[in-house]
C-alpha cells in the first residue's frame, strides 16, 4: 500500500475544501453575517493541515485500485469530518453527530436533513450546505483531478469515485476527461441557475437550488421546500433534475456532433421509458386526489423527476398518496438514474445488465449447447462485468438488510425504517411515514445517524472502496 500517496491526495483535496470554503465566507460579507468568520478558521486549519500532507508525503511508487479505492473512501470521510466544522462551531447545528449527517448528506448529495426548518440558518452556512451537493455531485476527486496535472495512475480514482460499472477516458488523458466532465456540469448548472432566475425564483434560492439540482441534492433553503416557488419553477427544476440524471457521456456525444449515438442510447432509452409509464400510472392512480388533470401531471411529473433522480425536492406530501403509487417511488427509489449522471440508486444501466444477465442463463438453460453474447448498447459485455454487476447487486440487498435490522432497533413504523435506509443509502434525501417529505431525521438518535452515515458514503461511493478500506489485504498489498 503506497500510504504516502494516499496522504498526498487526501492533502490536495483538503486544500481544494479549504479553496471552496472562501465561497460561503464571501456570502457571510454579502449579507453582513458575523459568522462567517467561523469559514476563516476552518481554511487555515485546512490548509496548514493539507499543505503539511501535500509537501511532506511524496512518493513515485506506482500507485494500484487499492490505493484509488483507499484514497476515495478516506478523502470523502476527511472531507466530511472538516465540513461538518462550520455547522458545528457556528453552533447553527450543535451536535457534532447532527453537524456531521448534515454535512454527509450534503458531499454524498443526498439531501437528508436534521433540520426541520432550514431558513434559520445564516445565509452563508446555508450556501455551504448547498454547495456540498454541488461538488459532491461530480465528486471531489474528479474535481481535484480537473484542476491539478495528473498521471494516467489516477484513473484509478476516478474508476473508484465515478458512478456506474463502467468508467472509461472520453479523452486520451484522465485530466481532460475530468475537465471535460466538469466543464459540461457547470455549463448545465449554470443553465439551471439562470432559467430559475428568469422564472421569478430569488438569485440566492436560484444558485442553491440549482446547486442541488446540479448534484441531484435535495437540500432546500425555505421550509416549504420547492412548494415555495412557482409552477413555473418548479417544472423546470423536475426537467433540470431529469437532464442530470443522464448519463454525461451523452451530452459529451453531442457536444462531439455524435447526435445519432447520443439519442439511441439503449440505458437513456430505458431511462425515460421508466420516467413515461411511472407518470403516466402515478397521474392515473393520483387523480382523485386533485381532480384536475394539469395539477395531477405537474405533481407526479415532478415527484417521478426527483425520485428517479434521487434529487429528493419535493411540492407535496407524497406519502399520503394510494399505497401504489408510493411502491412505484420506492421503485424508483432503488432505481435511480443512468451511469456516469450525478443520481444515485443501483442505476439503469445495472438494472438493464441484471435483467440480461437472468434471460440470458433462463435461456442457457433451456438450451445448453447454445452460446449467446450478452450485449449492451450495440457492444458485446465481458463477463468480468456481468460478474461485478451481479455481485454488486448482492452486496446492496445485504447492505439494505443489514440497514434495516439495525435501524428498526429505534421501533418506528415499517414504513419509515425501510424509506429511511433506502432514501440513505440510494442517496435520495426523501423518503415514506416520518421521513416523508414533511418530516426529517433529527428524530433519531445518533446511533441510528453513525448508521445512516455509513449507508450514505457506502451508496454514494458505490460500496466496494468503503469495503476495501476495512479489507486487511488492501493494506498488505497492492492489487
Amino acid at each position: 500500500m503506497n500510504i504516502k500517496k494516499v496522504l498526498n491526495h487526501i492533502g490536495i483535496m483538503m486544500i481544494l475544501e479549504a479553496i471552496l470554503m472562501i465561497i460561503p465566507f464571501i456570502v457571510s460579507l454579502i449579507y453582513n453575517e458575523s459568522v462567517g468568520k467561523i469559514f476563516i478558521y476552518c481554511i487555515i486549519v485546512l490548509l496548514i493541515i493539507g499543505f503539511f500532507l501535500f509537501k511532506f508525503f511524496v512518493s513515485d511508487n506506482k500507485f494500484y485500485s487499492a490505493e484509488g479505492f483507499v484514497t476515495v473512501s478516506l478523502g470523502w470521510i476527511v472531507l466530511s469530518l472538516f465540513g461538518a466544522l462550520p455547522f458545528y462551531f457556528s453552533r447553527e447545528i450543535p451536535n457534532f453527530i447532527d453537524a456531521l449527517f448534515e454535512t454527509v448528506s450534503g458531499f454524498t448529495t443526498t439531501g437528508a436533513t436534521i433540520l426541520s426548518n432550514p431558513s434559520n440558518l445564516s445565509k452563508c452556512i446555508n450556501f455551504w450546505r448547498c454547495l456540498t451537493h454541488f461538488v459532491g455531485g461530480m465528486g471531489v476527486l474528479v474535481l481535484m483531478l480537473a484542476i491539478i496535472p495528473t498521471k494516467s495512475e489516477n484513473m484509478q480514482i476516478m474508476k473508484a469515485e465515478s458512478p456506474g460499472p463502467q468508467v472509461g477516458k472520453l479523452v486520451s488523458k484522465v485530466s481532460h476527461t475530468a475537465r471535460t466532465l466538469y466543464y459540461i456540469y457547470i455549463f448545465l448548472t449554470a443553465l439551471a441557475i439562470i432559467s430559475y432566475i428568469i422564472s421569478g425564483m430569488p438569485i440566492y434560492d436560484s444558485i442553491c437550488i440549482g446547486f442541488g439540482t446540479a448534484g441531484t441534492g435535495g437540500f432546500v433553503v425555505t421550509s416549504n421546500g420547492c412548494a415555495a416557488y412557482s409552477e413555473l419553477s418548479q417544472t423546470l427544476i423536475a426537467i433540470f433534475m431529469l437532464l442530470f440524471g443522464v448519463n454525461f457521456n451523452i451530452y459529451f456525444l453531442i457536444l462531439i456532433g455524435k447526435i445519432k449515438d447520443a439519442f439511441f442510447s439503449e440505458e437513456l432509452r430505458v431511462y425515460f421509458i421508466i420516467v413515461i409509464i411511472s407518470v403516466t400510472v402515478i397521474v392515473l392512480n393520483i387523480f382523485n386526489l386533485y381532480g384536475n388533470f394539469n395539477k395531477t401531471f405537474h405533481t407526479a411529473f415532478f415527484h417521478v423527476s426527483s425520485i428517479i433522480t434521487t434529487t429528493g425536492f419535493a411540492i407535496g406530501d407524497f406519502s399520503k398518496w394510494p399505497e401504489f403509487s408510493q411502491t412505484i417511488l420506492l421503485f424508483l427509489m432503488i432505481c435511480g438514474g443512468c451511469a456516469g449522471s450525478t443520481a444515485g440508486g443501483i442505476k439503469v444501466s445495472r438494472i438493464i445488465l441484471s435483467y440480461k444477465a437472468a434471460t440470458n442463463e433462463l435461456y442457457t438453460q433451456l438450451h445448453p449447447d447454445s452460446v449467446k453474447i450478452i450485449k449492451f448498447e450495440d457492444k458485446p459485455i465481458q463477463k468480468d462485468t456481468i460478474r461485478t454487476v451481479l455481485c454488486y447487486v448482492v452486496i446492496y440487498v445485504i447492505f439494505i438488510l443489514a440497514g434495516i435490522a439495525l435501524i428498526s432497533l429505534e421501533n418506528y413504523d415499517f414504513a419509515t425504517t425501510v424509506s429511511s435506509v433506502f432514501e440513505t443509502f440510494n442517496n435520495i434525501g426523501q423518503g415514506l411515514s416520518k421521513v416523508g417529505p414533511t418530516g426529517n431525521f433529527s428524530i433519531f438518535n445518533s446511533f441510528s445517524k453513525l448508521i445512516f452515515i455509513v449507508l450514505m458514503l457506502t451508496g454514494r461511493l458505490e460500496i466496494f472502496p468503503i469495503i476495501m478500506l476495512f479489507s486487511k489485504k488492501t493494506w498488505k498489498r497492492s492489487i
